[in-house]
């Protein structure tokens, strides 16, 4: 089980809402986020109701203000525990929407998809096992997007808003 707590102000003061399951909307809890302390986790925080919006994976620990977990503004409006995975990691990366183009499987974490692939534009993806994060930059910067076990058939599809990915790695340090 996990436990985050919302605070509406920085420095962990104001208004507050505590969570220990997965909410698609935290708007009537309160209205902006600017602090967060996570007692046990991981979540993954959205800027939208409905798990939509850019996206913030948080592990364990305090975050005086927004800016500590890499948040573009103080809007948090749903969130959702990521569950412990046990056992392997593979995910599948296609050139091209509905699995098409060249396929490129992996298991293990990667910095640098360009310098790797010498491409790094991602249409589409499947992932069978285990819970990974895309970013948009190298060297595991930039927006980030959760892919737990399922089919994403174009990019739209994991919330992003180009076909962009320069790093991803598998969730398995966050617990």
């Amino acid at each position: 089980m996990g436990k985050i707590t919302f605070y509406e102000d920085k420095n962990f003061q104001g208004r507050c809402y505590e969570c220990i399951s997965d909410c698609s909307d935290l708007s009537s809890y309160f209205n902006r986020c600017n602090s967060i302390k996570v007692e046990s986790g991981p979540w993954i925080l959205y800027e939208r109701t409905n798990y939509m919006g850019y996206q913030y994976i948080l592990k364990k620990g305090e975050y005086p203000d927004y800016q500590r977990w890499m948040g573009y503004n103080d809007s948090i409006k749903s969130c959702r525990l990521i569950p412990h995975h046990h056992g392997s990691y593979r995910m599948r990366l296609y050139e091209r929407e509905n699995f098409g183009g060249q396929m490129m499987e992996f298991t293990d974490d990667c910095p640098h998809v360009y310098e790797r692939f010498h491409y790094h534009d991602i249409h589409s993806c499947n992932v069978p096992d285990g819970h990974w994060l895309l970013y948009e930059e190298p060297s595991y910067r930039g927006r980030q997007y959760y892919l737990r076990p399922g089919e994403y058939r174009r990019f739209t599809d994991w919330g992003a808003m180009s076909p962009r990915i320069g790093s991803f790695r598998r969730l398995k340090d966050f617990y």
